[in-house]
């Protein structure tokens, strides 16, 4: 990768596999080993177009369509107001 980090400036990347949170109207896909390249720096991660549409589409075949999925995930969630109140 021949560029600057748009967040820190470093030059120098990585190429790593990683996990990757796909999301959108409230759904999620998590993709495991998902080549990126990643600031030796700060860490921010740098995705390929032609590697991020797969799981576009992927995303739509599970959650649109009804394909049928490895594993799935129970997740639970909180409004931080009520992380607040019991803190």
């Amino acid at each position: 990768m021949e560029t600057l980090c748009h967040f820190c400036g470093n030059q120098n990347f990585t190429e790593r596999h990683v996990q990757y949170v796909y999301r959108r109207d409230g759904h999620f896909l998590i993709v495991n080993e998902v080549p990126c390249e990643q600031c030796d720096y700060c860490g921010e991660q740098y995705f390929q177009a032609k590697v991020l549409k797969p799981i576009e589409i992927e995303f739509e075949s599970i959650h649109y369509r009804g394909k049928k999925v490895a594993r799935e995930l129970r997740i639970p969630v909180e409004q931080f107001q009520e992380v607040l109140a019991t803190a």
